[in-house]
């Protein structure tokens, strides 16, 4: 009897709880709509209208609650009304307390700086630290091109101003290149993918061709912001001034191994090699700690003597050495340069496509192979026709580095077209009847192309 009694108890209980929990369900579903439903519809006065409560009584009801709310406060902005900035950074947060394993802290902390960056609210100190505080949290989703030229926009300013130690500026410069070129392989990996597939005749899915158009955009972006990133360091990183600071730090730090590859590097990178301080730096470094980067330097010492042989012994040591992909990717792009320089075109392909098996996005790498190849058109073919279809194979080399390149797309496109108007056309196609035929190349170009059908 006592177990019955228990039991009805219980059975009473839950089912004054099931009813609970049903008219909760469906209190918040009714809230929900009659924010979600206007929001929707960009009804954004009438949505405003029932945000709070939504929030207040039922902050989990659903994602779209934020997702809506940051869309309808980034309206009221756009329109004017500032006031409305700490309500969207407040539904940022609310999304990420709420919704932490849907939500890229990195991309909305960003968005959040952006915004108040955008909208001139704290101080640039203020504003530099917000973006320094989402990069540094979550670097990996840490990817709107905008956000970071102004993350590194700002902290030169600051430099500028004395708020921050020139130092910091470079590190800083170090990290953002880092990111950028990251971003760009990464998607010049997945592009390359879908060209290849297009090349080889498969027609692409609706989805992979935006996709397809998606990267091209992307790549376009973080192209332009790498230019606008190294146009806003400026007189900042030239020798004048990076010669006087290392100098002055060289004898407290010479035992700092990162300092001493940091400042030999950037000296490198400027050009800045002929000064005494150059050779001190890479003497120090290879005395310190051999490496990929001590052959690196030692290499570009060589070359000022003018040992050409020697010089690219140590960047081939240098490249095969490195773990960044992207340093070997550089290294063998030099070395190209240089065998393109001495008349060794075959020799200068091959390294130019090492350089970008390890940095699929050097597009600039291609462009050099397409300008090879219209070069050698005199030398490549026994006709007048033959000579010319040469155009025809450079047009596809600099067509490939505006794909896979956004900061010299518009070159790469414009070098194209060039060269495609040198190519045969369609009256000297039909004139050697020559459509649909494939020609052969001898010289050092080697491979084919085939000729339009008209």
């Amino acid at each position: 009897m006592k177990t019955k009694a228990i039991l009805l108890v219980m059975l009473f209980a839950f089912t004054l709880g099931g009813k609970t929990f049903a008219q909760a369900d469906n209190k918040c579903f009714e809230l929900g709509s009659l924010f979600i439903e206007p929001a929707k519809a960009k009804n954004y006065e009438t949505a405003l209208q029932h945000y709070d409560q939504v929030v207040k009584e039922c902050p989990t009801y659903s994602m779209a609650t934020y997702q809506y709310a940051v869309k309808m406060f980034e309206h009221f902005i756009e329109n004017g009304d500032k006031s409305k900035i700490a309500d969207l950074e407040q539904a940022y947060k609310y999304r990420i307390q709420y919704y932490p394993s849907k939500t890229k802290e990195g991309d909305v902390l960003s968005d959040i700086a952006q915004i108040k960056y955008d909208n001139s609210i704290g101080t640039k100190m203020e504003q530099f630290k917000a973006f320094d505080d989402a990069f540094k949290k979550d670097p990996e989703n840490f990817t709107s091109p905008k956000s970071i030229y102004t993350y590194f926009s700002l902290a030169v300013d600051l430099q500028s101003t004395g708020e921050m130690d020139v130092q910091n500026v470079f590190d800083l410069y170090d990290v953002v290149t880092e990111k950028i070129e990251k971003e760009e392989s990464e998607l010049a990996v997945k592009l390359t993918k879908l060209t290849d597939m297009q090349d080889a005749g498969e027609k692409l899915t609706g989805r992979d061709e935006k996709r397809l158009s998606g990267y091209e955009t992307n790549l376009g972006s973080y192209g332009k912001v790498k230019g606008s990133v190294d146009g806003k360091l400026g007189k900042l990183a030239d020798c004048p001034n990076l010669i006087p600071l290392y100098n002055k730090d060289f004898d407290a730090k010479k035992d700092d191994i990162d300092w001493i590859k940091r400042a030999a590097g950037r000296l490198s990178g400027k050009d800045c090699t002929n000064d005494p301080l150059f050779i001190k730096l890479v003497k120090q470094l290879d005395r310190l700690a051999p490496s990929a980067d001590t052959k690196l330097y030692l290499g570009q010492l060589e070359k000022e003597k003018g040992n050409s042989a020697q010089a690219i012994s140590y960047f081939e040591e240098s490249a095969g050495m490195q773990s960044d992909p992207r340093k070997s990717a550089r290294i063998y792009y030099r070395i190209a340069e240089e065998k393109r320089q001495n008349g060794q075109s075959g020799q200068a392909r091959t390294y130019y496509m090492k350089a970008v098996e390890y940095q699929p996005s050097m597009g600039r790498a291609y462009l050099k192979i397409a300008n090879m190849y219209a070069a050698s058109a005199n030398n490549c073919g026994n006709t007048v026709f033959e000579k010319r279809a040469i155009y025809w194979k450079a047009a596809e080399m600099a067509e490939k580095a505006a794909r896979v390149d956004g900061s010299i797309a518009g070159n790469a496109r414009a070098t194209a077209s060039s060269y495609r108007e040198r190519a045969p056309q369609k009256s000297d196609i039909f004139d050697a009847g020559m459509g649909g035929k494939t020609i052969s190349f001898n010289c050092w170009v080697g491979g084919s192309v085939r000729v339009p059908n008209l």
